[in-house]
């Protein structure tokens, strides 16, 4: 059987491991990930849990471990549903781990539903690793098809957490060292105290402004992270 072809613009985001993802009360559903991609055990894992919880982190972490194995993945979000056709789904049983994100985007439209379980039959026949995520716990989804709500609760499932205040702090510590540079205590607590506190927005302004502080030759103090944000602002 040949492997599908995927849409070039599904691709993993840069950086993102499973070294730099700091699991605060998830902890448990991470070491599950990671030991399903060593050991062929449990071959379904179901994470659910609000937005910039890491469910991303955790699926685009396990593609890219297959990957750099020079094993055949996909990761999939299917907030991109409206732009695909079910059929995207056709043959993915091939590879050795199929991630599919955001499973509530497609929830109450019945040949997406359709596909996925029988996506789900053939991955479990063939014994892929299938890693499925959603905002929702599977008997919560809303879906049009029962049978869909029942194959997403056999395997493992996990809810994942926000990070604590102080846990974001230190994953903000983490990701810096992670891109080479030390983030002061004073700029963490800055950042927590004036800009939104969601886990993927805070790692996106430290992204920029470690961008900006290489392209200026600055050191990232209050003051320069004032400085660039405002621009941004008047940016926009």
């Amino acid at each position: 059987m040949s492997l599908p072809q995927l849409p070039l613009a599904i691709t993993l985001q840069d950086g993102v491991s499973f070294e730099n993802y700091f699991s605060g009360l998830n902890l448990e559903a991470a070491q599950a990930v990671e030991s399903c991609l060593q050991i062929k055990s449990e071959r379904f894992i179901y994470l659910w849990g609000g937005s910039s919880v890491g469910k991303t982190h955790l699926l685009q972490s396990a593609c890219r471990v297959v990957s750099e194995q020079d094993n055949p993945c996909a990761y999939l979000t299917l907030k991109q549903a409206n732009e695909l056709s079910p059929e995207i789904f056709d043959g993915l049983e091939a590879l050795s781990l199929v991630c599919i994100d955001d499973v509530h985007a497609i929830a109450g439209q019945k040949q997406w539903e359709i596909a996925l379980f029988h996506l789900y039959n053939r991955a479990r026949a063939n014994n892929t690793l299938l890693i499925v995520s959603g905002d929702e716990s599977p008997g919560h989804l809303l879906l049009a098809l029962p049978d869909l709500s029942s194959r997403l609760a056999w395997g493992l499932i996990f809810q994942l957490h926000p990070l604590s205040d102080t846990d974001k702090f230190s994953a903000l510590q983490l990701r810096a060292r992670r891109r080479g540079f030390n983030m002061p205590d004073e700029v963490g607590r800055f950042l927590l105290s004036r800009y939104p506190r969601d886990t993927a927005g805070l790692f996106s302004i430290l992204d920029r402004l470690d961008h900006a502080s290489l392209a200026a030759k600055r050191r990232m103090t209050i003051p320069f992270v004032k400085m660039v944000l405002d621009q941004e602002k008047k940016e926009i």
